[in-house]
């Protein structure tokens, strides 16, 4: 435990099970303590990067929309049509509209609504989650009534997150493991380089040429906002290359 908090771990879980009832009562405690400041760590984290997100994208939509809006008056002009001006112009237009839908994206990070909790089966929310990607090949092990308090329509957009991002690493196989209030999401991709293992939940980070950096960034929001977490496990399951673990919150809690 010592070591998980020198490292600001604070996923631990002490074990009460065969202790005294006092010792019973302050294992309890302090995995609750534990959970507690887990929670406050990751909201905090949250409410940091949705400050920086929202001066950042107001600072370059208020930089753009001139630039977009004067590039797009020149394209109407007789004395820029048919001329070699013409084409540069239509490159900064484009470019700012670019950078416009591109910012755009990332006010998703600060508009996300409150989740509706409810009981989900897992299993039935995994399988229609695999049904969208019929050449992928499933793997799980959950009981069949498995079930957690999460909002269903985030949850689903997570796992399709993960999903996407496992086939754009290669992956043909997704594996998915519960136990102990968290769920195992591991790929057969290629593995996340490790220079890019600590950024990888951070806005606007992407290691894909042709990626926008929210996609794991949004599912931890997302998490942390039911109540759970979003972690990059260290160990790998055999067969797998990479497994993402899912945190939910406890029922006793809610």
């Amino acid at each position: 435990m010592q070591e998980a908090i020198r490292n600001r771990d604070f996923t631990f879980r002490l074990p009460t099970d065969g202790l005294l009832p006092g010792e019973q009562a302050m294992q309890q405690t302090m995995n609750q303590m534990g959970e507690t400041i887990r929670q406050l760590i990751n909201q905090n984290e949250v409410e940091s990067w949705e400050r920086l997100t929202r001066v950042l994208t107001h600072e370059i939509m208020n930089a753009t929309a001139p630039i977009a809006s004067i590039s797009q008056s020149m394209l109407s002009r007789p004395d820029v049509k048919g001329t070699p001006i013409e084409e540069a112009v239509e490159t900064i237009y484009h470019t700012s509209q670019h950078l416009n839908n591109f910012i755009d994206s990332y006010r998703k990070l600060s508009q996300l609504q409150q989740p509706a909790i409810e009981d989900v089966r897992l299993e039935a929310l995994l399988k229609d989650v695999s049904l969208l990607y019929p050449a992928v090949r499933w793997e799980l092990r959950l009981a069949d009534d498995a079930v957690v308090s999460a909002d269903p329509s985030m949850m689903r957009q997570i796992l399709i997150n993960l999903v996407k991002n496992a086939i754009e690493a290669g992956a043909d196989c997704i594996g998915c493991e519960y136990a102990d209030g968290q769920l195992l999401v591991s790929n057969n991709g290629q593995p996340i380089p490790a220079e890019a293992r600590q950024s990888i939940f951070v806005p606007f980070f992407t290691t894909k040429r042709t990626g926008s950096g929210i996609g794991l960034s949004l599912s931890r929001r997302m998490m942390i906002q039911q109540g759970g977490g979003m972690a990059l496990s260290d160990s790998h399951r055999n067969g797998y290359a990479t497994t993402f673990i899912l945190e939910f919150q406890s029922k006793d809690s809610l």
